[in-house]
């Protein structure tokens, strides 16, 4: 099932909104190539992608945060920090056991809906507090 963006996952903050757009667009990436059976081929280069890339976004969203005083800033954090140990664990079992269709379901399911689902939850409510400040 491939992710699609729409206004129920915008945020109003345009960077933010752009990385999210990028690591869905990695994710349906990976969909994409499962569909025409290279998908082996291409979780490596997601894994890497969103390993190096959660790391980077998150650090903006949490700057973002800290300088809103967003004052759940800390529960989000833990969530964040959660998530890139879900995404290196993928990551190590791929290095282990190499590709496999089970692996790219986790993939799906453990980082495309969490993606999906922190998205229209929690950074919702960060945004919401960003524009109440202004």
């Amino acid at each position: 099932m491939a992710y699609n963006w729409d206004k129920s996952l915008e945020t109003g903050n345009i960077i933010i909104d752009e990385q999210h757009k990028s690591i869905i667009k990695a994710i349906n990436n990976l969909l994409d190539a499962c569909n025409t059976g290279k998908g082996r081929l291409e979780v490596e280069n997601t894994l890497i992608f969103l390993k190096d890339y959660v790391v980077k976004h998150f650090n903006d969203e949490e700057n973002l945060q800290i300088k809103s005083n967003y004052p759940d800033y800390k529960s989000h954090k833990e969530k964040h920090e959660a998530f890139k140990n879900t995404v290196n664990d993928i990551y190590e079992e791929y290095k282990e056991k190499g590709a496999n269709i089970g692996l790219v379901a986790k993939v799906n399911m453990s980082i495309g809906g969490w993606l999906i689902n922190h998205i229209k939850s929690e950074d919702k409510k960060v945004a919401d507090h960003i524009k109440s400040m202004k």
